[in-house]
C-alpha cells in the first residue's frame, strides 16, 4: 500500500531523536529523584529487597539512570545507553511484578520504557546526534 503522506518519509531520522530525547530526560529525572533528597527513601526500598547496603544501590542506580540519560539527550553511545535503559526498565518492570511498592511508575509506562530503549538499540540515534552510523 501507499503511504499516505510519503513526503514525510524524508525525515525518518526525526523519529529516533525524538525517542531518545524524551527516554534521556526519563532517565535524567529517575537519576536525580535517586541522588536527591528521596535518596534515604530509595535506600530504604533497596534494603527491603535484601540489597544491602541499600544506600550504595541508590547511587549506584541513580548515577547509572543519570549517565545514560545524559548520553540518550546528547546523542553519544546511543547505542550502549540505549541497552542499559532496556536493562533497568526490564528490571524495573521484574520488580514491579514482585512488589508493589517502592516504583512508582505504571507497568504500562516500564513497558513503553522498555520499547523505545529497544528501539533505539536497533535503530540508533537519529539527526543531531555525535553517533554515525557505520
Amino acid at each position: 500500500m501507499l503511504s499516505v503522506f510519503p513526503d514525510l518519509l524524508a525525515f525518518g531520522l526525526l523519529a529516533p531523536f525524538l525517542l531518545r530525547v524524551a527516554l534521556g530526560l526519563v532517565f535524567i529525572n529517575f537519576g536525580w529523584y535517586k541522588l536527591g533528597k528521596n535518596r534515604a527513601e530509595k535506600a530504604a526500598f533497596f534494603e527491603s529487597l535484601g540489597w544491602k547496603p541499600g544506600n550504595y544501590f541508590a547511587f549506584g542506580f541513580g548515577a547509572i539512570e543519570l549517565i545514560a540519560g545524559i548520553l540518550l539527550v546528547i546523542g553519544l553511545y546511543t547505542q550502549p545507553a540505549a541497552l542499559v535503559a532496556a536493562l533497568i526498565s526490564l528490571g524495573a518492570l521484574l520488580l514491579k511484578r514482585k512488589t508493589t511498592n517502592g516504583i512508582e511508575s505504571s507497568t504500562g509506562f516500564l513497558t513503553l520504557l522498555f520499547v523505545i530503549a529497544l528501539s533505539l538499540l536497533v535503530s540508533g540515534a537519529g539527526f543531531f546526534a555525535f553517533d554515525f552510523p557505520l
